[in-house]
């Protein structure tokens, strides 16, 4: 059944799990500034239906990309009735046509001179967090930093560290043997270590969690979350040790404690926005350094971080992280 665009919200951001994660607080704001209005967010099916479920948006129209989206009828020819698009995904041109295609009354954007779209100017150096809440406050949603936080649920009790070894990119993968050391030494002192990733990292987890000596225990989950179970996983957990990634992002809007490896992007982009005295934020880059965070190999600001500052960084955190809630790690059928 075709969706009936009258009085909705379309929000574009086809973009991983930390970009989700990071548009939570702009996607409030697109609630406060159109609080009758139905929110459709074009974006991956995982992230968006688990955005759905928090009440977050409405509808998810499953978007990978840019790459012709098949959207219902019904929003293809929408701008008579007051459709409102709003480009939570880039700074144009190709988002901004993408999203003027389907004829909305209204585009929320930046400022882009290929297209002509007025709005406010972009800026490279501004928090992930920041860019998106400025932009939709400009429309009249009122939204900043502290709309990110994500309400843990569950009874206390859980004492498992996550290890998050895999990033999107080798750029962002600090070395498979640094956090097999990390583990290690965490199951040594006797802690519980799940290790986090992808199907395709199934190999990379698999020998980092064998790199396990007791009495602690170190099990590999790659493959075997989707995104509610990862999200649930990481509110659990007592720490998160993990590069610029998804994992990273759901810690900090989690509460949970993490040691967070940077390179290539700085944290000042993209680092923690909130409760910064819960996390460790490692970072070499020298002032003004940004590298190629699609580079294809491990970025030199993060392959200089070295294996016992993140050790120090773990046993600093764990005698003061506060126990988390426990979790679910099912295999997912």
């Amino acid at each position: 059944m075709a969706l009936s665009p009258q009085g909705s919200v379309l929000v574009l951001r086809a973009l991983g799990l930390g970009d989700a994660v990071t548009g939570v607080p702009a996607l409030r704001g697109v609630r406060r500034a159109w609080p009758r209005r139905r929110i459709l967010l074009a974006g991956p099916s995982g992230t968006g239906e688990w955005l759905r479920a928090l009440g977050l948006v409405d509808e998810v129209l499953p978007t990978s990309g840019l790459d012709s989206p098949e959207w219902p009828h019904g929003v293809l020819d929408a701008g008579r009735h007051g459709l409102v698009a709003v480009n939570l995904h880039g700074s144009g041109p190709q988002s901004h046509r993408l999203l003027r295609s389907v004829r909305p009354a209204r585009l929320v954007a930046f400022a882009d001179a290929v297209t002509g779209a007025p709005g406010p100017t972009w800026d490279d150096d501004e928090h992930e967090v920041d860019r998106w809440c400025r932009l939709v406050r400009d429309a009249g949603g009122a939204c900043g930093r502290a709309d990110l936080r994500l309400e843990r649920t569950g009874p206390p009790g859980h004492h498992v560290v996550v290890v998050h070894p895999g990033a999107a990119s080798p750029a962002r993968r600090w070395p498979e043997h640094r956090y097999a050391t990390v583990v290690r030494h965490l199951t040594g002192r006797g802690v519980d270590v799940l290790v986090t990733g992808g199907p395709s990292e199934s190999g990379t987890c698999s020998r980092v969690a064998a790199a396990a000596s007791g009495p602690g225990t170190a099990t590999s989950l790659a493959g075997r979350l989707d995104v509610p179970a990862l999200a649930r996983t990481v509110a659990a957990a007592r720490l998160v040790v993990c590069g610029d990634t998804g994992v990273g992002h759901l810690a900090t809007a989690f509460g949970t404690a993490s040691v967070h490896l940077f390179g290539p992007t700085p944290p000042h982009r993209w680092g923690p926005s909130v409760d910064q005295d819960r996390h460790v934020v490692l970072w070499h880059g020298e002032a003004g350094y940004v590298g190629d965070p699609h580079g294809s190999t491990v970025d030199p600001a993060l392959a200089s971080i070295r294996t016992e500052e993140v050790v120090d960084a773990v046993d600093h955190l764990l005698q003061r992280a506060p126990v988390g809630v426990p979790t679910d790690v099912e295999e997912q059928r």
